[in-house]
C-alpha cells in the first residue's frame, strides 16, 4: 500500500491556494503532491482525464464524479466534497469502485445561513435594484416590505435551516419549518414550529428553500407547489437548483403570484446570460456563492485534508458518506 508522502491530491475546488492555505499545508506537510484545478472553474470531464489517473485523492468542486469519472482514475481512494451537497457524486458508484466519499456538513453552514438572510431582506427592500439606479445617477425611491410580523416557512430544518431561525428570531418573525426527519428538541429551543410542507407553502410570507437536492427532491417547487404558496409571498433559495423548475419561478415570477425572488442557485450552472429568468426585474441571482466566505474556505480547506489523511491512514474520516 502507498504511503501518504506517494499520494497525489487533485483539488479541483477553486481557489484553493488563496484561500485554503492551512488545510494545502496540511496535506503537504505529511508529504502529499497537490494539483490544483487551473482553470478557475468547474472542471469538464475532457480536463479531468488529464489530471484524474493520477489521482489518489480529489477535493471535489462542482465538477462532475460518476461511473466515467471513475473509470479514468484507478488510483482513486477518497473523494471529499468541498461543501455539503453531493448531488454531483455518484455515492452508489464510488461505492461500487471502492471509494471513500465524504462531505464537509455543517462547516459552511452559517455563511450560507447569512447570505440566506441577507437575500431575503434584499428581496423585500430591492437593494440590489436601487444600488444599480443610484449609481446610475437616478434618485429612484422603492416602497418595499418589512420583515417584522411576518412568518417565514423554511422548507428542511437541517444545520442551514436552524441557524438562518436563530438569526431571523431577533427580527420579531413567526417561524415554521418542514423537515422529512425534524429535530424536535431544536425546534423547541428555537421557537420554530414543525409543519408540513404544504403549510409552509401555504401560511409563509417567505419561504427559504433548504432541502437536499436528492431524486425525490427534484423539481419540488413546481407550477402546483408555487400556486400553493401565498399571494405576494418571497421565494429564497440558497440550496441547490435542481430543487426549482425555474420555467415555473418565471410563471409565478411574471404573474406577480410571488412578490420577488432570490436565488443563489440554478438548474444548469454556471448558468449564462440567456436564462429566461434574468429577464425579470423581481428577481435576485448571485452565482452560487452562499458558501464563499474567508472563513468557510479556511474551515472546509483543513477538513477536507483531514479526511483525506484519514483514508490514506486507513482510518474512518469523519462524515463519511
Amino acid at each position: 500500500m502507498n504511503t501518504a508522502k506517494q499520494m497525489k491530491v487533485l483539488v479541483t475546488a477553486t481557489n484553493y491556494s488563496a484561500l485554503c492555505a492551512a488545510g494545502k499545508q496540511l496535506l503537504e506537510s505529511n508529504g502529499c503532491e497537490v494539483i490544483e484545478n487551473p482553470f478557475g472553474r468547474p472542471m469538464t470531464f475532457d480536463e479531468l482525464k488529464e489530471y484524474a489517473p493520477q489521482a489518489d485523492a480529489v477535493v471535489v468542486g462542482v465538477d462532475t464524479w460518476n461511473e466515467a469519472a471513475f473509470r479514468i482514475a484507478p488510483k482513486l481512494k477518497v473523494l471529499a466534497r468541498f461543501g455539503v451537497g453531493v448531488d454531483n457524486i455518484d455515492i452508489e458508484k464510488a461505492r461500487e469502485f471502492g471509494i471513500k466519499v465524504c462531505n464537509a456538513a455543517g462547516k459552511n453552514a452559517n455563511a450560507v445561513a447569512e447570505l440566506t438572510v441577507g437575500l431575503i431582506i434584499s428581496a423585500m427592500r430591492s437593494i440590489h435594484t436601487l444600488h444599480q439606479t443610484t449609481r446610475q445617477g437616478r434618485w429612484d425611491r422603492f416602497v418595499g416590505d418589512e420583515l417584522v410580523g411576518r412568518k417565514v416557512g423554511l422548507l428542511g430544518f437541517g444545520n442551514i435551516a436552524q441557524k438562518v431561525a436563530k438569526k431571523l428570531s431577533g427580527f420579531d418573525v413567526e417561524l415554521i419549518a418542514y423537515d422529512k426527519y425534524p429535530n424536535l428538541e431544536t425546534a423547541k429551543r428555537l421557537n420554530v414550529t414543525i409543519v408540513g410542507w404544504q403549510e409552509v407553502l401555504g401560511q409563509s410570507d417567505v419561504v427559504c428553500m433548504l432541502l437536499p437536492s436528492l431524486p425525490e427532491t427534484k423539481h419540488f417547487m413546481n407550477d402546483t407547489t408555487f400556486a400553493m404558496m401565498k399571494d405576494k409571498a418571497y421565494f429564497i433559495n440558497t440550496a441547490r437548483g435542481a430543487l426549482v423548475d425555474e420555467t415555473a419561478l418565471k410563471a409565478a415570477l411574471k404573474s406577480k403570484k410571488l412578490t420577488a425572488a432570490a436565488i443563489d442557485v440554478y438548474e444548469r450552472e454556471p448558468s449564462t446570460a440567456d436564462n429566461p429568468l434574468f429577464e425579470l426585474d423581481n428577481i435576485l441571482t448571485t452565482p452560487h456563492t452562499a458558501a464563499e466566505t474567508y472563513e468557510t474556505y479556511h474551515e472546509i480547506g483543513l477538513f477536507t485534508a483531514q479526511a483525506i489523511l484519514d483514508v490514506f491512514a486507513g482510518k474512518k474520516p469523519q462524515n463519511l458518506l
